[in-house]
This record gives C-alpha cells, structure tokens and sequence, in this order.
C-alpha cells in the first residue's frame, strides 16, 4: 500500500466511502486507470458482499463486479479513534467519494460544508439518489429511479406491464458520469488551487441518459409510451423472426435498408413510396415488417447474420449473457481478465478502456473486509499529509449514517 502502477492516474487518491453500486463502481475505474483508492467500510461491510446468489468461493460476484484494485480498510465513524483514522486518510487523498444519506456525515465532521472548510484543496464526490434538497430523503435504490424517470414506463412491450432493466442501470451511469465529474474537477484544480464539491444524483442521471426521450418531452412535449423492443424514430430496428428465431436488424438510412430489401429479394422496396424514407417506414411498420419477416423465413438465424454481415446491414443474433461473453472472445476482444495472485485469481470483466500508452492495470483482485487494514496504517505513518485548515473534529455520534445504492 499503495500499489504503484504506470496508469494515467498514478499518483492520484482516493478516499472511497461509497457503497453498493454507483460509488464502487466509480471508484473501481478510477483505481483501474491508475489511483490508488482506499475503501474505507463499516464493521459490517459493504451490503454487496452479502448480495448473493451468484458468488464464487463464498464471494458475491456483485461486490467482486465493482472492487478490483483497492485497498478496504473497517472504521467504526462513531469510534473517536477510527474517525481519527478517517481524517487522516482524507488528509492524504486527493479525491473524498461518499453515498451517504444527504446530512449523514455531518455528525461526523464530514459534510461539504465541514470537508471544505478542513480540506480546501480536496475534490469531495457526493452521490444521492434525488439529490441534496427536495429529494434528500428518498431512499436511492436504481429500481426507484427507473420507475421515477420514465425508463419503466418506455420499456416492456406495448400492451404488457412496465419493465425494468436487466441491470441497475443508472447506478453504472451514475457512475460513470461521477469519474467524468472527478476528473474534471482534479484538472480545474491543476490550474485554480483549489477543491471543489461534485455533486451527482441517479435521478438526473437517468434524466440525461435517457436522451432523445426526455428530449422529446422537454423540447415539443412529446410523451414516449412503451413500444416493446420498437424504436421510436426507425424502422427496421428492432427483432424480426427468421426462419428458427429472431435476428435484430437495425437500418438507420435509405442505402442499409436497400441493401436489406435486395439481400431479401425484395429489391422493389427500396423504391415503393411506402417505404422510400425513413419516415415512410415508420408510418408503414405492419406492412413492411412483414415483407421482411416473409423473406427471413427462407433460412435460419445465423445464416441471415452472415449474409446480412457481408453487404453492410448492421444485424445481431440475440444471445445470452455467456454466450455475448463467448463472442467478445471470438472477437478478440479478451473481455475477462484474471485479477490477483496466480493461485488465487479471480477472472473479472475487463475495464473497456484502452491506451497506448498508460495503460489500464489490473494489480488487486477485490479484496476480504479489512484485509489491508495495517497496511494502510503503515502507509499514513510514512506519508505526509496535505496542508489542511485546522477545524474542529465533529463529536462522534452513536448512529450510524445510511447510504444511498
């Protein structure tokens, strides 16, 4: 501790205080590029270490998805001694990332107002889950959000129930745009001096990623209703049926649909006034779909995907979470990368990221509670601290602060 690496973060700390998805997540590809994170728990633990089935050796692999390359130390906040301990690793941080409920660490000293006052040149990461006012009470569980923002609502099929994600998705988003947040702010401060507070909430995440959809309510009041797996705007995008299942088949201009239409011996429709353009085929979807499903039927699957390949018509087979594994392998792709001791290596999903340079190192795999516990005292006894203003420790409390997914 720390673990030194040649990534284009190298040098850069991060407290993490975070939990569950959004921060973990965050903080994850952070230490992937390079910084060396500290994930600080409670005695308990992260909630995601106990989120199983599936695990691998006793371990939930939801809590291995999102902590390779960091250090976890256990710090009961309401013990004077280890909120000692919690400052000094934030004296030495560049980066404070924390999911508690909105006021929770203030019994603890540890509110923006506190951390800016104390550490004036640390950027300190808050994630809620509706944000730090009218919102600061509800519980930010994903599923909440989905059902809040509208994903739900536009997602299941068009006479059937609303549906959620197969995945937490505005958790990884938020995420994502909190490492876009860090950043950031890390460069403005190369220049000002100075920290800054960043503040993300799944809510408006979910808002701003769900795009041309709550664009097209914000900018002409149109409200998107569940089209099954139709896209709003084209058409063919989506699955048609071939001979033994569906194929996706996705045609966002006149040439790929021509290039469909002929591969189907249907050349003549590329020219048919109902289908001619882009809006033509999304007034015209019953007829169309089922020239095109007639013409499918002709072969099965796989062989539509690799004619359909050959001449430019962007096509998927739909496969199963394994076997999309299996076909980023065949692509050479190498999405799963072995994480930790020889002996002992977990194989993980890779970071997405490349350079070709830097790199993105895999030095640690998740690690057990606690287990870099001394490692990480060892590592505050040889390391200066920041120049940090000299306040008050807040008193500590004998509850506990929640958290935010």
């Amino acid at each position: 501790m720390p673990h030194l690496s040649s990534g284009p973060l190298d040098g850069l700390v991060v407290a993490d205080f975070s939990r569950v998805l959004a921060g973990p997540y965050a903080t994850m590809l952070l230490a992937d590029l390079g910084a060396t994170v500290i994930k600080v728990e409670a005695p308990q633990g992260d909630d995601t270490r106990y989120w199983t089935p599936p695990s691998r050796d006793g371990v939930s692999t939801y809590y291995l998805s999102v902590n390779r390359n960091k250090d976890s130390v256990v710090l009961d906040l309401t013990d004077p001694a280890d909120l000692d301990t919690a400052y000094r690793i934030i004296d030495r941080a560049d980066v404070f990332v924390e999911n508690f409920k909105v006021g929770g660490l203030a019994r603890f000293g540890l509110d923006p107002e506190s951390v800016a006052r104390r550490w004036p040149e640390l950027i300190h990461a808050s994630i809620t889950g509706f944000g730090m006012e009218g919102g600061a009470d509800m519980p930010g569980y994903d599923l909440l959000v989905q059902a809040m923002s509208g994903m739900m609502h536009v997602t299941g099929s068009q006479d059937g129930p609303p549906q959620r994600t197969g995945v937490a998705i505005f958790d990884v988003v938020t995420g994502m745009h909190a490492v876009v947040g860090i950043l950031a702010a890390v460069h403005e401060r190369a220049t000002s001096g100075q920290g800054q507070h960043v503040v993300l909430d799944l809510f408006s995440s979910a808002l701003s990623s769900l795009v041309n959809q709550t664009t097209g309510y914000a900018a002409c009041g149109n409200e998107p209703m569940r089209m099954g797996n139709e896209h709003p705007s084209l058409f063919p995008y989506g699955p048609f049926r071939a001979r033994d299942r569906d194929i996706v088949i996705c045609c966002g201009n006149n040439s790929q649909f021509t290039r469909l239409v002929t591969e189907l011996g249907a050349e003549w429709a590329a020219s048919d006034p109902r289908f001619a353009t882009v809006h033509e085929r999304n007034v015209y979807r019953g007829p169309l779909r089922a020239l095109i499903e007639d013409g499918l039927s002709s072969r099965d699957a796989e062989e539509w995907f690799d004619i359909l390949q050959a001449v430019k018509v962007p096509c998927a087979p739909i496969l199963s979470i394994g076997e999309g594994v299996e076909f980023a392998r065949g692509l050479g792709l190498a999405p799963v990368v072995d994480v930790g001791e020889a002996d002992n290596a977990v194989p993980l999903i890779k970071n997405p990221i490349s350079y070709s340079r830097t790199g993105v190192t895999y030095r640690k795999a998740p690690p057990p509670l606690g287990s870099d516990q001394q490692d990480v005292l060892d590592w505050i006894s040889r390391t200066p601290a920041r120049t940090v203003a000299t306040v008050a420790a807040a008193p500590a409390s004998d509850t506990a602060a929640g958290h935010h997914e």
